[in-house]
Order: C-alpha cells, then structure tokens, then sequence
C-alpha cells in the first residue's frame, strides 16, 4: 500500500568515516554515538527493509529526547513512522501509522526558522534537510493522503533556495534525482 520514499542525501554519509555534527546539536559526542546508527537504520528502512523501520523511529525518537524540537530530527521520526505504514497488514494501523507520521513531519515543517540554514550533517542546511526528507516522504504516500503536491512544491524550495549552491554535491544529486522521478520539470543541473 506504501511506496518506500526515495533514498536521501545521508546514504553515503552514513556509510563514510565519521559524521560532522555542528551547530544546535546535542554535545558532538553523545550527537556522533547516536547519529550513524539511527541514520543507518533509516536509509535500511528506506530501501525496503520493513524491520528497520520501528528501530529507526525509535532511535529518533530517543534521540529527540536529548534534543527536543530539533526539527531535522523530528524530521526523520516522523518520516520512520510513516514507514511503519509497510510493517503491518492492518488498514487502521498503517493509517494510524502514516498519519502520526506526516503529523510530525508537518510540526518539523513549522518548526523552520532563519536559524536552520545552519549544516546539519555533512555541510547540508538543516532547512533543506527536513524539507527533502519531507518531500520524500510526501511524495512516498498514497494519493489519497493528498501530499503528492506538496512534496513536489518542496523539491522545488529546496532546488530554489539561496542556500542550494553551498549544499554539498551528494546532496544536490539526491535532490536532483528525487525532483526527475516526482516530475518537476526544469530541475537544475
């Protein structure tokens, strides 16, 4: 019933040598210990592997706990959940999994301010980091849910934004390849 969203840009830096946590993080320690699992189980989760997706909204959402209102992370508990959507065979289940999921989603949306230009991970704006893993998402629901739209207008945002030119290139790739399949035309280069 659930399509699995689009890898996102953190496939190849999960995979690589240590990750570069900056700027609104929890301290960089406790942050390095927590982020390649939890990245590592949702990039497992998005390519497929339905056991993998409880365990990553688990981690973020323990994670959360050390930094609440983070919205990259609420960002990524959300998305997790949403793919628990693919881990049962009941139609209240994955909609309540699918709701509660965009539900956080759409509270790390409003959660964006000025200050979330600032690199997450590997050098990526968080702002442009929750709305691809937003879009992604948006974009891997049934129709019915109506988010299709919005998940297009996002890719747009983020291929418009002041802040894509300094967005590393294995980033701006996944973008690219994520605006091809959902249709956008004119997607930059």
């Amino acid at each position: 019933m659930f399509k699995t969203p689009l890898s996102c840009s953190l496939s190849r830096a999960v995979a690589g040598a240590g990750l570069a946590l900056s700027l609104g993080l929890a301290p960089v320690v406790w942050a390095q210990a927590h982020a390649q699992p939890a990245l590592a189980l949702f990039m497992q989760a998005a390519g497929g592997d339905t056991t993998a997706a409880p365990a990553a909204a688990k981690a973020f959402a323990d994670w959360l706990k050390a930094e609440p209102g983070h919205p990259v992370l609420l960002a990524y508990a959300g998305s997790a959940t949403s793919m628990q959507a693919n881990t049962t065979w009941a139609p209240w289940k994955k909609l309540a999994y699918a709701e509660d999921g965009l539900g956080q989603i759409d509270k790390a949306l409003a959660l964006l301010t000025p200050a979330h230009d600032a690199p997450w991970v590997q050098g990526v704006p968080a702002v442009l980091e929750v709305k691809f893993v937003a879009a992604n998402t948006f974009l891997a629901v049934p129709g019915f849910m109506n988010r299709k739209e919005r998940g297009q207008r996002l890719l747009r945002e983020v291929l418009d934004s002041p802040l894509w030119a300094g967005a590393p290139a294995v980033f701006r790739t996944s973008v690219q390849a994520a605006a091809g399949k959902a249709g956008l035309a004119g997607a930059r280069p």
